[in-house]
């Protein structure tokens, strides 16, 4: 499967070391009214995004986002795990539900840390 490239563009602003250019990541990839939601913020808007990426840029900027698995999709909805690797003993991984809308671009992400717990 083909990963829509507004997801790829999001990832991009994620990991944009220059906090000038992060919007224009945003602006090619994300809706107007974009929701996300994460067990650390729930925000809507892309103003509201790019100070949530830009926080991060700031906190953690040697940090490098990725996607570390395969994709699965329905109805312009895709579930992916990712992976931040803060340097070289930290690192945070976690899964998203990623929404599309009919223009491609993302208006929902929804965000979990760690592994699924055990049944």
């Amino acid at each position: 499967m083909t990963l829509p490239i507004a997801l790829e563009q999001m990832l991009d602003a994620w990991n944009e070391n220059d906090l000038n250019k992060i919007r224009g990541h945003l602006e090619k990839s994300l809706a107007a009214d974009i929701v996300f939601a994460d067990p650390n913020y729930l925000v809507t808007g892309i103003d509201a995004f790019e100070k949530m990426v830009m926080e991060f840029r700031q906190k953690f900027p040697m940090a490098v986002c990725s996607h570390s698995s395969g994709y699965d999709s329905h109805h312009d909805r895709f579930r992916y795990q990712w992976c931040v690797k803060i340097d070289a003993d930290n690192k945070l991984i976690g899964y998203d539900v990623t929404t599309l809308n009919s223009d491609g671009l993302v208006e929902r992400v929804d965000g979990f840390f760690g592994e699924l717990p055990a049944k």
